[in-house]
């Protein structure tokens, strides 16, 4: 019984630190750099699309030069 439970302790330590269990991205190179691109380019948009739902990418009014509110 002993030996069964330092077997488990120890498979339990070795898993812990060889990484995560299920890997989130792919093995293949190339589609792992497309996940990775596609991951970094929603997180980057996270910002842009907090200031667009609180209306803070709306020009100021407060400015001293004038801004164009249509499309040139």
């Amino acid at each position: 019984m002993r030996k069964l439970l330092l077997a488990v302790v120890g498979a339990l330590m070795v898993s812990s630190t060889a990484g995560c269990f299920i890997p989130a991205y792919s093995a293949d190179p190339t589609r792992r750099t497309a996940e990775l691109l596609y991951t970094s380019e929603n997180l980057r948009l996270v910002l842009d699309e907090w200031e667009r739902i609180w209306f803070l990418d709306q020009p100021d009014h407060a400015t001293p030069y004038r801004t164009h509110g249509g499309i040139i």
